[in-house]
């Protein structure tokens, strides 16, 4: 009978929680964070994807506006 409930449970979305896994904690574990080696981090090069008009495109543009 087990075996259907947990197949009906299943289907309608219904999971049961495991306490097997990590817990939660209202503070925070900072042994990872204190050990981490910056060291091993690969260098990137930061480029905006959209970055906003300059001062001088914007006068154009309105410039186009109000010519139009």
């Amino acid at each position: 009978m087990a075996d259907i409930t947990a197949l009906a449970n299943e289907a309608m979305g219904v999971f049961s929680l495991s306490l097997s896994g990590p817990i939660m904690s209202d503070k925070p574990d900072f042994a990872e964070i204190e050990t981490f080696d910056k060291t091993k981090l690969k260098k990137t090069e930061t480029r905006e994807k959209n970055p906003l008009p300059t001062k001088e495109t914007i006068e154009q543009e309105k410039q186009s506006e109000s010519t139009a």
